[in-house]
């Protein structure tokens, strides 16, 4: 059974469970309405967005990068007060790194195992890099390609890679759920094996130190940054790692882009 947890719970708690599994579904996420108030402009969105150009991205599964400079309804999400402090506990000082809103489609093949942590040539073992978060806003079932993962892959030996023995579980969870879990957990997109789409929105954070895999900055115009709450514009790449990395014209950036006003 999947390790599950209340939003009730409290910061360390989660990120203790995150540690020590790689993994925790907490539930109570986000309320019903915000569900459909997601639902609704996402499926907009998804009117104009292409399929995948390669089989990672998936030929039958849509992709909505740049999700911050399109919606607001993961406004919320992203800087939900028990995400924020999970990734207090587990990263310390930490950005948005690919905020994405993924649609599998009919009939989608399975992603391949991976972790997301790999994208960066860190010698391992290494402390935390990356932490995601997966919100689903349809069910998530074993059938329609919800999210698998390998338990317990975080705490691996360094070049060990997924083989035929190795339990693969299923994150089966409903809407206002959310999926927390390690970059360095071997995860994918399940396969699609019914005649609906399964939606849901990865928001994935990195450690302030780390260049983002999508540049926020370019992504989304300084127009619509400049009306975000501050803590989300922080997120979104205006900010400084401590002491003064990031800083711009010798200012802190948030400066500057009020400055621009």
């Amino acid at each position: 059974m999947m390790a599950t947890m209340p939003v009730t719970s409290a910061g360390q708690d989660v990120a203790g469970r995150l540690l020590s599994d790689g993994y925790v579904v907490v539930t109570g996420m986000m309320t019903p309405d915000g569900v459909r108030d997601a639902q609704a402009d996402l499926g907009r969105l998804l009117d104009v967005t292409r399929t995948g150009r390669n089989s990672f991205e998936g030929f039958a599964t849509q992709r909505i990068y740049a999700l911050f400079a399109k919606t607001r309804v993961f406004d919320a999400a992203a800087t939900h007060p028990l995400l924020l402090g999970v990734l207090d506990q587990v990263l310390g000082h930490y950005q948005l790194s690919a905020p994405v809103g993924i649609c599998i489609g009919a009939d989608e093949k399975a992603q391949v195992l991976h972790r997301d942590d790999a994208i960066y040539p860190v010698p391992e073992p290494h402390p935390p890099l990356v932490v995601n978060t997966m919100w689903p806003l349809d069910e998530f079932t074993a059938q329609n390609g919800a999210t698998r993962f390998i338990p317990g892959s975080h705490r691996w030996e360094p070049g060990r890679r997924p083989g035929p023995g190795d339990p693969v579980e299923t994150a089966v969870m409903s809407p206002g759920s959310a999926l927390f879990y390690l970059g360095s957990l071997w995860h994918g997109g399940g396969a699609n094996h019914t005649s609906r789409p399964r939606l849901g929105v990865i928001l994935e954070y990195a450690a302030g130190w780390l260049r983002p895999q999508e540049n926020h900055c370019l992504a989304v115009p300084r127009d619509v940054v400049r009306d975000l709450p501050e803590r989300l514009q922080e997120l979104l790449g205006y900010n400084i790692y401590p002491p003064f990395v990031g800083y711009v014209d010798g200012s802190h950036p948030r400066r500057v882009l009020s400055a621009d006003s």
